[in-house]
Protein backbone atom coordinates (compact mmCIF):
# COMPACT_ATOMS: atom_id res chain seq x y z
CA UNK A 1 0.00 0.00 0.00
CA UNK A 2 3.06 2.28 -0.19
CA UNK A 3 2.08 3.54 -3.64
CA UNK A 4 -1.42 4.31 -2.37
CA UNK A 5 0.06 6.22 0.56
CA UNK A 6 2.23 8.30 -1.78
CA UNK A 7 -0.76 8.95 -4.04
CA UNK A 8 -2.77 10.25 -1.07
CA UNK A 9 0.14 12.50 -0.04
CA UNK A 10 0.02 14.08 -3.49
CA UNK A 11 -3.78 14.34 -3.24
CA UNK A 12 -3.27 16.31 -0.02
CA UNK A 13 -0.83 18.58 -1.84
CA UNK A 14 -3.22 19.16 -4.73
CA UNK A 15 -6.19 19.89 -2.49
CA UNK A 16 -4.29 22.18 -0.11
CA UNK A 17 -2.60 24.24 -2.82
CA UNK A 18 -4.94 24.28 -5.83
CA UNK A 19 -8.59 25.33 -5.86
CA UNK A 20 -10.77 23.24 -8.23
CA UNK A 21 -11.34 24.91 -11.60
CA UNK A 22 -15.13 25.03 -11.19
CA UNK A 23 -14.73 27.00 -7.96
CA UNK A 24 -12.14 29.35 -9.44
CA UNK A 25 -14.33 29.93 -12.50
CA UNK A 26 -17.31 30.74 -10.23
CA UNK A 27 -15.21 33.27 -8.31
CA UNK A 28 -14.08 34.89 -11.59
CA UNK A 29 -17.71 35.15 -12.69
CA UNK A 30 -18.58 36.70 -9.32
CA UNK A 31 -15.88 39.33 -9.88
CA UNK A 32 -17.31 40.20 -13.30
CA UNK A 33 -20.79 40.85 -11.93
CA UNK A 34 -19.79 42.47 -8.62
CA UNK A 35 -20.65 46.17 -8.31
CA UNK A 36 -19.60 46.79 -4.71
CA UNK A 37 -16.04 48.14 -4.86
CA UNK A 38 -14.92 46.73 -1.48
CA UNK A 39 -16.25 43.30 -2.39
CA UNK A 40 -14.67 43.59 -5.82
CA UNK A 41 -11.30 44.33 -4.25
CA UNK A 42 -11.65 41.35 -1.90
CA UNK A 43 -12.41 39.04 -4.84
CA UNK A 44 -9.35 40.30 -6.69
CA UNK A 45 -7.19 39.46 -3.66
CA UNK A 46 -8.80 36.00 -3.39
CA UNK A 47 -8.06 35.23 -7.05
CA UNK A 48 -4.46 36.44 -6.72
CA UNK A 49 -4.07 34.21 -3.67
CA UNK A 50 -5.41 31.22 -5.63
CA UNK A 51 -2.93 31.83 -8.44
CA UNK A 52 -0.01 32.32 -6.06
CA UNK A 53 -0.80 29.16 -4.07
CA UNK A 54 -0.99 27.07 -7.24
CA UNK A 55 2.21 28.40 -8.82
CA UNK A 56 4.28 28.15 -5.62
CA UNK A 57 2.66 24.89 -4.42
CA UNK A 58 1.90 26.38 -1.01
CA UNK A 59 -1.30 26.03 1.03
CA UNK A 60 -3.75 28.75 0.09
CA UNK A 61 -4.95 29.22 3.68
CA UNK A 62 -3.14 28.98 7.01
CA UNK A 63 -5.98 26.73 8.23
CA UNK A 64 -5.39 23.61 6.16
CA UNK A 65 -8.58 22.16 7.56
CA UNK A 66 -10.13 18.98 8.88
CA UNK A 67 -9.45 16.12 6.42
CA UNK A 68 -12.63 14.31 5.33
CA UNK A 69 -12.28 11.31 3.01
CA UNK A 70 -14.92 9.63 0.84
CA UNK A 71 -13.58 6.32 -0.48
CA UNK A 72 -15.14 3.94 -3.01
CA UNK A 73 -13.32 0.63 -2.63
CA UNK A 74 -13.53 -2.40 -4.94
CA UNK A 75 -14.67 -5.62 -3.37
CA UNK A 76 -11.77 -7.51 -1.81
CA UNK A 77 -9.56 -4.56 -0.84
CA UNK A 78 -9.03 -4.35 2.92
CA UNK A 79 -10.73 -1.34 4.46
CA UNK A 80 -8.32 -1.39 7.39
CA UNK A 81 -5.35 -1.17 5.00
CA UNK A 82 -6.98 1.78 3.25
CA UNK A 83 -7.44 3.53 6.59
CA UNK A 84 -3.85 2.78 7.58
CA UNK A 85 -2.63 4.23 4.26
CA UNK A 86 -4.68 7.39 4.78
CA UNK A 87 -3.36 7.87 8.32
CA UNK A 88 0.25 7.33 7.25
CA UNK A 89 -0.20 9.66 4.26
CA UNK A 90 -1.63 12.29 6.60
CA UNK A 91 1.47 12.14 8.81
CA UNK A 92 3.77 12.41 5.80
CA UNK A 93 1.74 15.23 4.19
CA UNK A 94 1.73 17.24 7.43
CA UNK A 95 5.53 17.41 7.34
CA UNK A 96 6.08 17.47 3.59
CA UNK A 97 3.60 20.07 2.27
CA UNK A 98 3.43 21.25 5.13
CA UNK A 99 -0.06 21.17 6.65
CA UNK A 100 -0.95 22.95 9.86
CA UNK A 101 -1.33 20.45 12.71
CA UNK A 102 -5.05 20.63 13.58
CA UNK A 103 -5.84 17.44 15.53
CA UNK A 104 -6.41 18.21 19.23
CA UNK A 105 -7.18 15.52 21.83
CA UNK A 106 -10.49 16.21 23.58
CA UNK A 107 -9.34 14.90 27.00
CA UNK A 108 -5.79 16.28 27.22
CA UNK A 109 -6.32 19.30 24.91
CA UNK A 110 -2.94 18.48 23.36
CA UNK A 111 -2.26 18.76 19.64
CA UNK A 112 -0.96 15.47 18.22
CA UNK A 113 1.26 17.40 15.83
CA UNK A 114 0.61 15.20 12.79
CA UNK A 115 -3.09 15.69 11.94
CA UNK A 116 -4.06 12.22 13.19
CA UNK A 117 -6.20 11.32 16.17
CA UNK A 118 -9.48 9.69 17.14
CA UNK A 119 -11.63 9.78 13.98
CA UNK A 120 -9.21 12.38 12.58
CA UNK A 121 -9.03 12.26 9.57
CA UNK A 122 -12.69 11.29 9.18
CA UNK A 123 -13.02 8.46 6.66
CA UNK A 124 -16.13 7.16 4.88
CA UNK A 125 -15.62 3.92 2.91
CA UNK A 126 -18.18 2.42 0.55
CA UNK A 127 -17.65 -0.98 -1.09
CA UNK A 128 -18.42 -1.03 -4.81
CA UNK A 129 -18.27 -3.34 -7.82
CA UNK A 130 -15.84 -0.96 -9.55
CA UNK A 131 -12.33 -2.10 -10.46
CA UNK A 132 -10.64 1.15 -9.41
CA UNK A 133 -10.23 2.60 -5.94
CA UNK A 134 -11.53 6.18 -5.76
CA UNK A 135 -10.40 8.48 -2.96
CA UNK A 136 -12.00 11.91 -2.54
CA UNK A 137 -10.63 14.42 -0.05
CA UNK A 138 -12.06 17.63 1.35
CA UNK A 139 -10.06 19.89 3.65
CA UNK A 140 -12.83 21.49 5.72
CA UNK A 141 -11.93 24.78 7.36
CA UNK A 142 -12.77 25.26 11.03
CA UNK A 143 -14.38 28.66 10.57
CA UNK A 144 -16.86 27.43 7.98
CA UNK A 145 -17.62 24.35 10.10
CA UNK A 146 -18.51 26.58 13.04
CA UNK A 147 -21.28 28.43 11.18
CA UNK A 148 -23.09 25.26 10.08
CA UNK A 149 -26.56 24.70 11.53
CA UNK A 150 -29.02 21.85 12.14
CA UNK A 151 -32.79 22.36 12.43
CA UNK A 152 -35.68 20.21 13.62
CA UNK A 153 -38.87 21.17 11.86
CA UNK A 154 -41.32 22.62 12.59
CA UNK A 155 -39.52 25.48 14.32
CA UNK A 156 -39.89 29.22 14.80
CA UNK A 157 -37.21 31.39 13.21
CA UNK A 158 -36.35 35.07 13.58
CA UNK A 159 -35.72 36.37 10.07
CA UNK A 160 -34.90 40.05 9.96
CA UNK A 161 -36.70 40.73 13.22
CA UNK A 162 -39.82 38.89 12.09
CA UNK A 163 -40.91 35.56 13.60
CA UNK A 164 -41.75 32.97 10.95
CA UNK A 165 -42.72 29.32 11.19
CA UNK A 166 -40.58 26.88 9.23
CA UNK A 167 -42.87 23.95 8.58
CA UNK A 168 -42.10 20.44 7.33
CA UNK A 169 -41.87 21.25 3.64
CA UNK A 170 -39.43 22.73 1.14
CA UNK A 171 -40.60 26.23 2.02
CA UNK A 172 -39.51 25.49 5.57
CA UNK A 173 -36.17 24.20 4.26
CA UNK A 174 -35.67 27.47 2.37
CA UNK A 175 -36.33 29.49 5.55
CA UNK A 176 -33.79 27.41 7.48
CA UNK A 177 -31.07 28.00 4.90
CA UNK A 178 -31.69 31.74 4.87
CA UNK A 179 -31.64 31.76 8.67
CA UNK A 180 -28.29 29.93 8.69
CA UNK A 181 -26.78 32.45 6.28
CA UNK A 182 -28.08 35.39 8.31
CA UNK A 183 -26.72 33.85 11.53
CA UNK A 184 -23.31 33.44 9.90
CA UNK A 185 -23.22 37.26 9.64
CA UNK A 186 -20.51 37.23 6.99
CA UNK A 187 -18.16 35.07 9.08
CA UNK A 188 -16.20 32.15 7.58
CA UNK A 189 -14.99 33.98 4.49
CA UNK A 190 -17.83 34.24 1.95
CA UNK A 191 -18.65 33.83 -0.87
CA UNK A 192 -19.85 30.50 0.44
CA UNK A 193 -20.66 27.20 -1.13
CA UNK A 194 -23.57 25.76 0.85
CA UNK A 195 -24.58 22.13 1.21
CA UNK A 196 -28.11 21.36 2.42
CA UNK A 197 -29.64 18.03 3.42
CA UNK A 198 -33.16 17.06 4.47
CA UNK A 199 -33.96 13.78 6.18
CA UNK A 200 -35.00 11.92 9.29
CA UNK A 201 -31.95 11.83 11.59
CA UNK A 202 -29.09 14.07 12.67
CA UNK A 203 -26.22 11.86 11.49
CA UNK A 204 -27.97 11.12 8.19
CA UNK A 205 -28.39 14.78 7.28
CA UNK A 206 -25.01 15.85 8.70
CA UNK A 207 -23.25 13.38 6.39
CA UNK A 208 -25.41 14.26 3.40
CA UNK A 209 -25.13 18.05 3.65
CA UNK A 210 -21.34 17.93 3.78
CA UNK A 211 -21.32 15.42 0.92
CA UNK A 212 -23.09 18.04 -1.23
CA UNK A 213 -19.95 20.18 -1.05
CA UNK A 214 -18.17 17.56 -3.15
CA UNK A 215 -20.50 18.20 -6.10
CA UNK A 216 -19.25 20.38 -8.95
CA UNK A 217 -20.74 23.86 -8.92
CA UNK A 218 -21.91 23.57 -12.53
CA UNK A 219 -23.76 20.27 -12.08
CA UNK A 220 -27.57 20.17 -12.14
CA UNK A 221 -29.71 18.27 -9.67
CA UNK A 222 -31.43 15.35 -11.37
CA UNK A 223 -34.64 16.13 -9.51
CA UNK A 224 -36.29 19.18 -11.13
CA UNK A 225 -37.88 20.26 -7.85
CA UNK A 226 -34.55 20.21 -6.01
CA UNK A 227 -32.87 21.89 -8.99
CA UNK A 228 -35.37 24.73 -8.68
CA UNK A 229 -34.79 24.91 -4.92
CA UNK A 230 -31.02 25.16 -5.40
CA UNK A 231 -31.32 27.91 -7.99
CA UNK A 232 -33.90 29.82 -5.97
CA UNK A 233 -31.84 29.62 -2.79
CA UNK A 234 -28.75 30.94 -4.57
CA UNK A 235 -30.73 33.95 -5.83
CA UNK A 236 -32.29 34.55 -2.40
CA UNK A 237 -28.96 34.31 -0.56
CA UNK A 238 -27.28 36.71 -2.97
CA UNK A 239 -30.08 39.21 -2.47
CA UNK A 240 -29.34 39.45 1.29
CA UNK A 241 -26.51 41.95 0.74
CA UNK A 242 -23.95 40.21 2.97
CA UNK A 243 -21.46 39.81 0.16
CA UNK A 244 -17.80 38.88 -0.14
CA UNK A 245 -16.10 38.89 3.29
CA UNK A 246 -19.22 40.64 4.62
CA UNK A 247 -18.48 43.81 2.60
CA UNK A 248 -21.88 43.83 0.92
CA UNK A 249 -22.74 43.28 -2.71
CA UNK A 250 -24.47 40.46 -4.57
CA UNK A 251 -22.05 37.54 -4.14
CA UNK A 252 -22.71 36.02 -0.73
CA UNK A 253 -22.66 32.50 -2.24
CA UNK A 254 -21.37 30.90 -5.43
CA UNK A 255 -23.29 27.64 -5.11
CA UNK A 256 -26.05 25.85 -3.21
CA UNK A 257 -26.47 22.07 -3.40
CA UNK A 258 -29.35 20.11 -1.86
CA UNK A 259 -29.59 16.41 -1.03
CA UNK A 260 -32.50 14.50 0.48
CA UNK A 261 -32.99 11.20 2.33
CA UNK A 262 -36.10 9.37 3.46
CA UNK A 263 -37.28 10.26 6.94
CA UNK A 264 -39.20 8.80 9.86
CA UNK A 265 -42.79 10.17 10.10
CA UNK A 266 -41.94 11.84 13.42
CA UNK A 267 -38.73 13.54 12.29
CA UNK A 268 -37.77 16.24 9.81
CA UNK A 269 -34.18 17.48 10.02
CA UNK A 270 -32.46 20.12 7.90
CA UNK A 271 -28.67 20.36 8.04
CA UNK A 272 -26.79 23.28 6.49
CA UNK A 273 -23.03 22.99 5.81
CA UNK A 274 -20.87 25.91 4.72
CA UNK A 275 -17.61 26.11 2.87
CA UNK A 276 -15.63 29.32 2.68
CA UNK A 277 -14.51 30.54 -0.76
CA UNK A 278 -11.60 28.08 -0.49
CA UNK A 279 -13.62 24.96 -1.23
CA UNK A 280 -10.71 22.51 -1.17
CA UNK A 281 -11.61 19.14 -2.66
CA UNK A 282 -10.05 16.65 -5.04
CA UNK A 283 -10.04 13.03 -6.20
CA UNK A 284 -7.53 10.23 -6.70
CA UNK A 285 -8.32 7.16 -8.84
CA UNK A 286 -5.94 4.28 -8.07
Amino acid sequence: MLKLRDGIVELYRKVATSIPRDVEDALKQALQREENQSAKGALEIILKNISLARTTSRPMCQDTGFPVFYVRAPRGISHSLIRDSIYEATRVATKKIPLRANSVDIITDKNTGDNTGTLFPYIHILETEDESLEVELMLKGGGSENVGQVYKLPTMLDLGGKSVLAERDLKGVRLCVLDAVLQAQGKACPPYTIGVAVGGSKEQTSYLSKRQLMRRLYDENEDPILKGLEEGLLRDINSLGIGVAGFGGNNTAIGVKVGVASRHPASYFVDVSFSCWALRRGRLVW
